[in-house]
């Protein structure tokens, strides 16, 4: 489905089910280099389980018009826009890696009319390495290799974990070049990683936020580690927030490598 934000074509994933602003619905948010197809499994079942689905492309990216976002802050306004462009009063925001924060900022922004939240793969400060913010630029390829690597707790995935036959790897290598070059105005990947690198605001945004946080972490994560959200997860409780902690036994990218344990761990949280 495609929706017109902030005057340029937005793609948002269904889910395989029309649009119907009358049931819950559920927002889901990419990472750097990624588009909405990552949430493929999540997405799907919940558009077939009663709620209603939006698993955007950011502008930008693949599907969706737009300028590609510089910071955190600027894709969070879309987030606002997409759901003021739809006329959807009151969602829940699940995003991964640089989408986690994007999901945080905007549900810091849009306060009660975000009814869950949940970060997966997430960490603050989300601080991105000088060698590979200096090789996404030098050497995009290699730095996509080394960023695959760190992702995964193995490069071996069981076949079934998307399917038969699937290659978890060698996928997500392929869905990495497919958006990198999506975009011949600006490098999305270093783009991505610098708003990651400079965002500043999680300790406010997570004290401001309204409604409960589910956070889904990787034990095995090198990319974000998961007592790299110690911090969010603290400030959180301090604050009084309802607060719910999955770590599963891979690394960042648990929508692949753990589908189903992902998609249990966001469905209980929303429905509970």
């Amino acid at each position: 489905m495609k929706i017109t934000v902030n005057g340029s074509d937005a793609y948002c994933y269904t889910g395989g089910k029309p649009f119907n602003p009358a049931l819950p619905t559920v927002v889901f948010i990419h990472g750097v280099l990624h588009d909405h197809s990552v949430w493929i499994l999540q997405s799907r079942y919940l558009a077939h389980h009663g709620f209603n689905v939006l698993a955007v492309d950011l502008p930008g990216h693949c599907r969706s018009a737009g300028a590609a976002p510089s910071s955190v802050e600027e894709a969070a306004g879309f987030i606002a826009a997409l759901l003021d462009a739809l006329g959807v009063q009151r969602a829940a925001l699940v995003g991964h890696s640089w989408g986690s924060l994007i999901a945080l900022e905007a549900a810091a922004l849009l306060q009660e009319r975000v009814s869950r939240l949940v970060l997966v793969g997430t960490a603050f400060p989300m601080k991105v390495s000088q060698v590979l913010l200096e090789t996404s630029v030098s050497d995009p390829m290699k730095a996509l290799t080394m960023v695959n690597v760190f992702s995964r707790s193995t490069l071996a995935a069981p076949p079934s974990a998307l399917g038969p036959g699937t290659w978890v790897y060698g996928a997500s290598m392929a869905l990495g070049r497919r958006v990198l070059a999506s975009n011949k105005a600006v490098n999305l990947f270093h783009r991505g990683f610098v708003a990651c690198n400079q965002y500043a605001s999680g300790e406010a945004a997570i004290a401001a936020i309204t409604c409960p946080v589910l956070f889904v972490l990787g034990a095995q994560d090198q990319m974000t580690q998961a007592r790299a959200a110690g911090l969010l997860i603290d400030t959180a409780r301090a604050n009084g927030k309802t607060v719910q902690v999955a770590t599963l036994p891979v690394g960042h990218h648990q929508m692949t490598e753990t589908p189903e344990e992902t998609l249990f761990a966001i469905r209980n949280f929303l429905r509970t």
